[in-house]
């Protein structure tokens, strides 16, 4: 388990749902320009079928300067899952997280969105959101 706190961001919302994941972190890679130091996030909501690719806000971003919306990703208790190198497994990640889901029937909170933390290129961590 971990507990999250709010997370200020700026993203491209995915016009495919999650198959449109990688198309959304294009378009918002292409506006930040340089990816350094940066903190990239996906989220998904079951329920609206939303995918936003998301990266953390800096204290000097201004996200209409960059021509993206903002957000808050809400902070709560998740479940966590890490995989890594996760490039290199990506067909794993869907029933991995299906399984967490399982694991956790009926505490899973459906108000809050998934969400996906880039730690790294070779680290995914995978936060369910918990009642």
């Amino acid at each position: 388990m971990a507990f999250l706190k709010h997370i200020p961001v700026m993203y491209v919302m995915s016009t495919n749902s999650i198959a449109g994941a990688p198309e959304a972190f294009a378009k918002l890679e292409d506006a930040l320009k340089d990816l350094r130091g940066r903190k990239f996030y996906g989220t998904y909501h079951p329920k609206t079928r939303i995918y936003r690719a998301c990266v953390a806000l800096r204290d000097v971003d201004d996200p209409k300067y960059y021509g993206l919306e903002a957000w808050v990703i809400p902070g709560g208790r998740y479940a966590k899952l890490k995989f890594g190198p996760w490039k290199d497994r990506i067909d794993e990640i869907g029933p991995a997280c299906d399984a967490l889901a399982e694991e956790h029937e009926g505490r899973v909170d459906e108000s809050r969105p998934t969400i996906e933390f880039y730690r790294s290129e070779k680290e995914l961590i995978f936060y369910l959101p918990i009642k």
